[in-house]
């Protein structure tokens, strides 16, 4: 009996341990849906706030399509970029398939040729960059260690940089992925290059290396390196700074970059004038992705009110995060259903529309707004405008629709600080678990009581400074 009893209890023991998830696994099972993380770490399920809508892909193109390596759009159009196949392909705000560029011509339309005589063509582009203000595309043209610039409408070819006289360092002249800035500098990464990014100046000359990429101290090794001798020292590997991988610009002129070096202390960068990583992190989790998971950045992208995009290669996930590093949302999954990833590449905003590209499925997913990504971006970029009573209203709606959205109680919190009613924000900052902002109304609310009872205030120290003065009084008579 008492054998039949011990079968029982480890019978229910396993089915109870079946039954009951752990944290990884509940978090895993979760990435077919859209979620956040919240305040705790528990992941918290979320209405979509992207969903896809079309599929850019082989069938709507002329050209064969071997791969898509990196997008960018501009002028209305987007720029997918083909490493195998050398080649750009453009397309328009309907996603229809416009031209290719692998040849390049002249404004004349004429095949341009080298000083040997041979036809000039693209060679293993790696990266594409729009440039709004001088209506140019860039092209990283890595197979041939080059950057080619094309005019932005006729696509002919208006000039080549190659590796400048000036440039310094061991870095190689292989451009990747680029961008430019409003002041005309342009930047790019060498994939592996440990210097940092490439600065170029507008007629291609070298200005420096940029950005701070800090490696992760090993105290083991910091230790014997600290005891160690100089001739030790010098037979001892060296470590070098991480490589960036990617890299995007904002309005206003910061760079944004991403790295997959292991060996990195962030993931995720918006590098100031100086180089320095200055990206807000102002939400309940640092930005790095998944806090169960290890992820890869593989690329970065910022719409004009500073909600940004990261791309990670290892589980094909989408995060958004707000100005101040608040996420948003996450979505998207490596797999093999429909709209699922298998090699993540790129990714850019197209007006209020995402654009992820995927490598090895050839294609680019267009991904636009819910209904509830409306409201909730919505209230983001109104707050970003400082139009605050309509981010308030928006987040209201977002609400509605989710009320696990916890940015949304946050939202109509900081709108209340900021109309003094601390009552309430300190009512939102606590549904919305922001003990930073909660303790901003509070101190409002405690100077505020201060103030409108100041008389009082001053009465009853006053009494109680006269009560002591007349006990002290009382006090030294008795005594004489």
């Amino acid at each position: 009996m008492a054998k039949k009893k011990r079968i029982w209890v480890i019978l229910l023991l396993v089915l109870l341990l079946l039954a009951a998830p752990g944290e990884t696994a509940y978090a895993m099972n979760t990435v077919d849906n859209h979620y956040t993380y919240d305040y705790w770490g528990v992941v918290a399920k979320s209405i979509p706030a992207f969903e896809l809508a079309y599929t850019i892909d082989e069938e709507c193109t002329d050209v064969a399509l071997s791969g898509v390596d990196d997008v960018a759009t501009g002028g209305n159009r987007i720029f997918l970029i083909d490493t195998t196949e050398s080649r750009m392909n453009v397309y328009d705000a309907d996603f229809q398939f416009v031209t290719s560029v692998k040849l390049l011509r002249n404004e004349e339309k004429k095949i341009v040729l080298d000083e040997d005589g041979n036809q000039v063509m693209l060679t293993n582009p790696e990266g594409v960059w729009f440039h709004e203000s001088e209506n140019e595309i860039f092209i990283a043209d890595t197979g041939a260690e080059r950057i080619v610039v094309l005019d932005g409408d006729d696509y002919y070819l208006k000039r080549i940089i190659t590796r400048p006289e000036n440039m310094v360092g061991v870095t190689q002249f292989r451009p990747s992925k680029i961008a430019v800035d409003n002041a005309n500098k342009i930047y790019f990464v060498v994939q592996s290059g440990y210097e940092g990014i490439v600065e170029l100046n507008q007629s291609g000359t070298f200005s420096r290396y940029f950005g701070v990429n800090k490696p992760v101290v090993n105290l083991w090794d910091y230790f014997w390196k600290k005891m160690s001798s100089s001739e030790q020292k010098s037979k001892m590997a060296k470590t070098y700074a991480p490589a960036f991988n990617n890299l995007a610009i904002d309005a206003d002129g910061f760079v944004y970059a991403t790295t997959i070096d292991t060996a990195a202390q962030e993931q995720a960068f918006r590098l100031n004038p100086k180089g320095e990583n200055v990206l807000r992190q102002e939400g309940y989790w640092p930005v790095f992705g998944d806090l169960r998971v290890e992820n890869s950045f593989i690329d970065v992208a910022i719409n004009d009110y500073g909600v940004y995009a990261l791309l990670d290669q290892s589980t094909g996930r989408i995060f958004l995060y707000d100005f101040d590093g608040e996420l948003i949302s996450i979505f998207g999954k490596n797999g093999d259903l429909n709209g699922d990833f298998r090699s993540p590449s790129a990714i850019a905003w197209f007006g209020n529309k995402l654009i992820a590209t995927d490598k090895s499925l050839r294609c680019a997913y267009v991904y636009e707004m819910t209904e509830f990504g409306r409201a909730a971006l919505g209230a983001t970029e109104c707050y970003y405008n400082g139009e605050w009573e309509k981010s308030a209203e928006l987040s209201r709606e977002a609400l509605r629709l989710n009320a696990n959205y916890d940015l949304a109680y946050i939202g109509i919190g900081k709108y209340y600080l900021m109309q003094d009613d601390f009552e309430n924000a300190m009512y939102y900052f606590e549904l919305g678990n922001d003990r930073t902002f909660y303790s901003k109304a509070y101190n409002g609310s405690r100077s505020l009581w201060i103030q409108n009872n100041f008389v009082l205030i001053l009465v009853v120290i006053l009494i109680a400074a006269a009560l002591l003065v007349y006990s002290e009084i009382r006090y030294y008579r008795k005594k004489g």
